[in-house]
């Protein structure tokens, strides 16, 4: 089994067009939030994963688009980007993510946006967060977003290790529990630009063996989306930031 694992879009078509022109074959798309906030193309990234059939959770900048999620803990470019959001999400992008679980739980996987103990705000950055959401998740795999790092955390022999997810490596679980990160598809926070996402590979159709994670990173039309974050008076660091994956 195959699971194409995606986060924190934010609205950019292009990043998630060419994420999904580079999918090999999967039986499952998974999405761990933030799907809007920050870019210009929060209506066409929605119908986007409607057309993939992707299982999707809800994220902060996801909540805040639609006035269910408090947008006062967000940064001055955050909230500007998110009130222009508001502003236009339509009734199909409305409905869709007012239907968002915070939690999602399918056989041996758990996905949430944030953390398993704070689906919506916490960052897990580190092993001792990760290690501290350990008993808030039962299942074997935890994927998770937010923080636009590529990272993979394990629990081994009473310890968690930090694995960082670099392009086009594979992370073996060897049947850890663990917790899953993809990076991020539309706005990369580890130095480099390209689009990030992960394929979860497990052996048996219910997803308790043989886990293996795959990093992939694919390169789409930055300067269109920057150009129309531009023209639609978006913040312009928003924009500026995605030529350089910070």
């Amino acid at each position: 089994m195959r699971i194409a694992v995606l986060s924190d879009i934010h609205a950019n078509l292009a990043a998630l067009e060419a994420v999904a022109s580079d999918l090999p074959q999967v039986d499952q798309v998974w999405v761990l939030g933030d799907i809007v906030g920050y870019g210009p193309q929060p209506n066409e990234v929605i119908a986007t994963l409607q057309a993939m059939g992707a299982r999707s959770v809800l994220g902060n900048h996801d909540g805040a688009a639609i006035g269910t999620v408090d947008a006062a803990y967000f940064n001055p470019d955050a909230r500007a980007a998110i009130e222009w959001t508001a502003a236009r999400v339509d009734d199909n992008a409305r409905a869709y993510i007012a239907a968002l679980p915070e939690v999602r739980r399918d056989g041996e996987l758990t996905a949430v946006h944030g953390s398993p103990r704070d689906p919506i705000w916490e960052y897990i950055t580190g092993p001792s967060i990760a290690a501290a959401n350990l008993d808030a998740f039962d299942t074997r795999l935890c994927l998770f977003g937010h923080t636009h790092l590529p990272m993979v955390y394990r629990a081994l022999d009473g310890d968690v290790d930090a694995t960082m997810g670099l392009p086009g490596e594979r992370v073996e679980l060897n049947g850890a529990r663990a917790l899953v990160n993809p990076g991020s598809v539309g706005q990369p926070r580890d130095g480099l630009p390209d689009a990030a996402y992960a394929i979860l590979e497990a052996d048996e159709a219910d997803g308790t063996d043989g886990h293996a994670v795959e990093f992939r990173r694919v390169r789409y039309d930055i300067d269109t989306t920057q150009r129309l974050m531009h023209d639609l008076g978006l913040p312009p660091r928003l924009a500026d930031r995605l030529r350089y994956g910070r």
